[in-house]
């Protein structure tokens, strides 16, 4: 396959819609890093994402007939504006199908391209498997968002660019990871040319497919895949792009959410431009891989591979971002309920910078506060603020999710009644009349002693319910599996046992 790939990238046509991005410096966080930062700026593509590239060179060859009957895929985001977008321009008939959950501004971005768009179900499987159906009752033809050669090649023309763009040393080339069409058609491309040159692909944690294939040797089917960055959220790797990968890649670097908040930072400070979190993916990763190795002066390349990020997600990752860069640290410190304490703990923390405090009162004798410390960005400077405060009961709270997304918004407070509670956290689809059908359901069985609820520009909504249902939790796990919604059993978590449990 190398040199059927490569003339295929080689004769790949892509430029009649996409444009060659520029790799710009990222100046600001080379002279932080000590390293030649470099980042592919694919977000400054027409439809800001890669994804043109692929979807105009695959139907381009189409034949004639296949043309006239029109073409279909299922997409959440970015495959489907460029698809659409390279449709219009060659002058054929689109369908994309979208899950019903996805965010109105892509759903027009889409329309505004000549496109039929249909939203079906709640997430990309079953759009997906609608999309097969409406293929076989029309006859349009499919076209895969990463698992074909053709749109393999049409992304492969990336590493072609990024090769006669930077003519001197590289050593690694830091690449997000979806279903892997991105990551097949760079390291087909540099491998086969400049073999010396390390492919390193970057996915989240939760969305790992490429590393789980990788390590099983074949594909294999995540059970559940994390939403965050939904341009590289999918649950297996498709089996073309596995093909090359697993010849062609170094390695895989899996990142967290925090991590990829604090990359979409430093690209706003190097760029002034705000990168989706899938974007910022492989920045993450380089960081990550610097860190690892103690890398110094050396030429490291990120794609910024897409910025189609909904606006009110940006909360969210200002909120993230900080933690990512290990700049804050989150705490609950056990102090005297009386005069003076606060003060005295403030006193203990030799100058350092609160940067949130929270406190309900709980009884006479003690207080359990949530306090955000900002810290100096240093491994070691977590390490340092809990042995300043070694006089203190001090639980550190700044990995745990629950408290990232929930805790850190509510008031404590302890429920005194004896029925107890049990508490659980929960994702479920984000459409109209989703949350008010959720309390619904969930009411009607057990009382609802606590809810939180936030949403950050995902499809899924997240939240924090407290049941009063304590005796009764094999009657509440049954329930919980037959209602359908992901769901964590949150009554062990140290967050909740300090601020909520009875």
């Amino acid at each position: 396959m190398p040199h059927t790939m490569i003339k295929k990238i080689l004769q790949a046509r892509v430029y009649d819609v996409a444009v060659e991005t520029p790799l710009s410096r990222a100046n600001q966080l080379s002279t932080r890093l000590g390293n030649e930062i470099i980042l592919k700026r694919e977000d400054l593509q027409p439809v800001f994402s890669f994804k043109i590239r692929g979807a105009y060179n695959k139907i381009c060859q189409l034949t004639p007939e296949e043309r006239a009957r029109g073409v279909i895929a299922a997409s959440a985001g970015n495959h489907a504006q460029g698809l659409a977008l390279a449709a219009k321009k060659l002058g054929i008939q689109a369908t994309i199908v979208m899950p019903a959950t996805t965010p109105e501004v892509k759903v027009t971005a889409v329309r505004n391209h000549g496109a039929e768009v249909v939203l079906f179900g709640d997430a990309f499987d079953e759009a997906s498997a609608r999309s097969r159906e409406i293929m076989d009752e029309t006859g349009q033809v499919y076209v895969h968002p990463f698992d074909d050669l053709d749109t393999i090649a049409g992304q492969g023309t990336i590493g072609m660019e990024i090769l006669h763009q930077h003519e001197g040393n590289i050593d690694a080339i830091f690449v997000p990871v979806g279903g892997g069409g991105l990551i097949a058609g760079i390291s087909a491309y540099i491998k086969y040319l400049r073999p010396e040159v390390k492919i390193i692909g970057v996915e989240p944690e939760d969305a790992a497919c490429l590393k789980i294939a990788l390590e099983k040797g074949e594909p294999t089917r995540l059970a559940t895949v994390g939403i965050f960055a939904e341009g590289v959220a999918v649950a297996e790797i498709g089996k073309n792009t596995f093909a090359i990968a697993k010849d062609t890649v170094d390695e895989v670097i899996t990142v967290t959410t925090d991590e990829m908040c604090a990359a979409i930072k430093d690209i706003y400070d190097d760029t002034r431009s705000i990168t989706e979190p899938a974007g910022a993916c492989a920045l993450a990763g380089l960081k990550k891989y610097i860190e690892r190795e103690g890398a110094k002066g050396q030429t490291l390349i990120a794609i910024n591979s897409g910025a189609n990020v909904n606006f009110d997600r940006l909360r969210h990752v200002s909120e993230r971002a900080e933690l990512g860069e290990k700049r804050e640290a989150i705490i609950a410190v056990k102090i005297p309920e009386k005069p003076g304490s606060f003060k005295d703990f403030c006193q203990a923390l030799v100058g350092r910078n609160i940067t949130e405090f929270n406190y309900r009162y709980g009884d006479d004798n003690q207080a359990v506060i949530f306090v955000g410390v900002a810290l100096g960005g240093s491994p070691h400077s977590r390490k340092e603020l809990l042995a300043d405060l070694k006089g203190y009961e001090i639980i550190d709270l700044t990995d745990d999710e629950t408290t990232k997304v929930h805790v850190r918004h509510m008031i404590g407070g302890h429920l005194h009644s004896d029925k107890g509670e049990l508490i659980y956290s929960f994702e479920f689809p984000e459409r109209p009349g989703a949350l008010l059908k959720f309390l619904n359901t969930l009411g009607g069985h057990w009382n609802i002693s606590m809810f939180h609820y936030r949403n950050h520009g995902d499809a899924y909504g997240r939240v924090l319910v407290g049941l009063q249902a304590v005796g009764e939790e094999t009657d509440v796990t049954r329930y919980l599996d037959e209602l359908g919604y992901p769901y964590q059993d949150e009554n062990d978590n140290p967050a909740c046992k300090l601020f909520f449990a009875n």
